[in-house]
Formats: C-alpha cells, structure tokens, sequence
C-alpha cells in the first residue's frame, strides 16, 4: 500500500498539530493555581503526544516515511517536550540537571543529524530514542497532575521514569554518535 497525498497532509497535520498545542502547555506557567490548568495541561500534552503515535503509525502502515519527517517529526516531539519541561521546572515539579541532561543531548543529536545531512545521509529515530520519548510522554502528565490516585504513586514513578528516560537518552546518544562514525567515515 502506498503513501496517498491526503495520507502525507494528514501526517504532515498531525506533526504540525503538536508544534501548535506545545505553547498551550506554557499556560501552566501563568495560571499555577487554578486548579484546572493541572488537568488541561496533561490532557493537551496527551492529546499532543497521540498525534506523535498515529503519525508513525500512518507512516509505517502506508510505507509513507520521508527524509522530511525523519526530520520534522522529532523536532515536533522536542518541541512538545520542551513546552512541558518549562513548565514543569518553573512549576518545581522537575530537576533542572535533568532538563539540562536531556536537552543537551538534543542538541548534541540535533547537532549529528546536521552533519550527516551535511553528506547527504539520514540518521532517522532508533529504538532507545522512540523508547525515550515514549518514557517521556507517558511521565508527563503524571507530572503536570502532581497527584496521587488509589495510593498509586504517580508523581514519583512519573519522576523514577524521566530519570531512566534520561538513561535511555545518554545510550541513545551515544548510538547516534556511533552510527554517525559508521556513515560518514572520516569524521
């Protein structure tokens, strides 16, 4: 099955889609205290974070994955967590080393992606880096809730969990950077 025009503008859409809803996240920023700001925060960050999931799942199914989306898509998904990273650090829901570690391999992989796009390759997503994010965007909310249900504490497995996303990051890092080597010989 192959990858139609309104396939392509749907998953274009809904990449887009999660640019958009990013600066919706920083309302929590402004109106801390309103209570239901907690709520429309996590529900956007997981409506945002759907849109990332069908968007691969759309790419994958009708063979529709392009060099622009390697590209697009994951900088759709930073974009998005950083939103709610802000938030949650201004917020003192989040470590700022942890923002700062995550970041900056961000821009370290933003910074190879480049280089090899530089020569013509794509370095597309890998597995630990899909396995990041997906730790991330399931964390989130639980984060922008700030509570406990059932005597499940979420706070703090939503906190344990960007920690190892933060683990799965580093190794992540470290494949691209070992990837890179491997494609652009000389370097």
């Amino acid at each position: 099955m192959t990858f139609t025009g309104f396939q392509k503008k749907l998953g274009l859409f809904a990449t887009t889609l999660r640019v958009i809803l990013s600066p919706v996240i920083l309302l929590g920023i402004y109106i801390p205290s309103h209570e239901s700001i907690k709520y429309l925060c996590a529900v956007v960050f997981v409506i945002a974070s759907v849109t990332d999931w069908l968007d691969g799942y759309w790419a994958r199914k009708y063979n529709g994955v392009t060099d622009f989306g390697k590209f697009y898509d994951p900088a759709a998904d930073k974009i998005l967590v950083l939103s709610a990273f802000i938030t949650l650090l201004l917020l003192n829901l989040i470590h700022p080393f942890l923002v700062f570690l995550l970041l900056a391999r961000d821009f370290i992989i933003g910074a190879v992606r480049a280089a090899a796009a530089s020569k013509n390759v794509v370095i597309s997503a890998k597995p630990l880096g899909k396995w990041k994010t997906a730790i991330q965007m399931s964390c989130i909310p639980a984060l922008f809730l700030n509570e406990s249900y059932f005597d499940i504490p979420f706070v703090k497995i939503a906190t344990l969990g960007l920690w190892i996303s933060l683990v799965l990051s580093l190794l992540s890092a470290m494949e691209y950077i070992q990837l890179f080597k491997k494609k652009v010989p000389n370097t």
